[in-house]
């Protein structure tokens, strides 16, 4: 059980520090859901967004994370 709450307690750690950038990044205006390659299809009554760019770039970034994340705890 001990190795699992620390587990917990990192993710939750993890998830303070990407909420905390995203606040800040809405405040500093980086164009996270607006980069170029991101679908934006907007109609007269609908908008339609598929973040593709955005989504690989964070996939990369958490993939790194994770990564070191395990290497460290070995």
């Amino acid at each position: 059980m001990g190795e699992t709450g620390k587990l917990l307690v990192l993710l939750g750690g993890i998830l303070v520090v990407v909420g905390l950038m995203l606040m800040l990044g809405g405040r500093i205006h980086l164009p996270v859901g607006r980069l170029p390659g991101d679908i934006v299809y907007r109609g007269k009554h609908t908008a339609f967004y598929f973040p593709v760019v955005t989504s690989i770039l964070l996939s990369i970034v958490l993939s790194i994370i994770l990564y070191l994340i395990g290497r460290f705890t070995r």
